[in-house]
């Protein structure tokens, strides 16, 4: 199995026509992960990883049960079920993280928008700071609110 790249991933990643979008996007499907490449996922903070892309995290990328937030193995487990603010200091958390592990690349997933039931619009905002590391991959969702980009590019 590979990662999957939609049509309008694959064209940001080439910067776009302009050569001026971000090109470090998260795909919309991570099934294998290089070997400095760490999956990040939306958790609770008690670590119960149930469903989606904490399933994922759990089943293949070595995150542990009981543990709701930081890396492990090949994954970030981050907060998002306990409130906005909250998740906005996990997300400080996380790019702290980042900062400190630039011999990783960090493949973040649309945290937050899945059962936590936030959208982008309220999400993307928080991953300001961390869009500015060259270490951190995000979600096309994330990066067309940071650059205030309403229509499909």
């Amino acid at each position: 199995m590979v990662n999957y790249y939609t049509p309008e991933e694959q064209y940001w990643m080439t910067g776009g026509n302009t050569g001026e979008l971000p090109v470090r996007i998260t795909p919309s499907k991570i099934n294998i992960l290089g070997e400095n490449e760490i999956f990040v996922f939306g958790s609770n903070i008690k670590g119960l990883h149930m469903g989606g892309a904490a399933r994922a995290a759990y089943n293949r990328f070595g995150a542990e049960w009981g543990n709701g937030e930081g890396l492990q193995g090949k994954s970030y487990a981050l907060p998002t079920m306990e409130g906005i603010d909250s998740t906005k200091e996990a997300v400080g958390h996380f790019t702290q993280c980042a900062k400190e592990h630039q011999e990783l690349k960090f493949y973040v997933t649309p945290v937050g928008c899945g059962i936590a039931g936030y959208t982008s619009k309220e999400i993307g905002p928080l991953f300001r700071d961390a869009a500015k590391l060259s270490n951190v991959f995000l979600p096309i969702s994330f990066w067309k609110v940071l650059l205030g980009i309403t229509e499909k590019v």
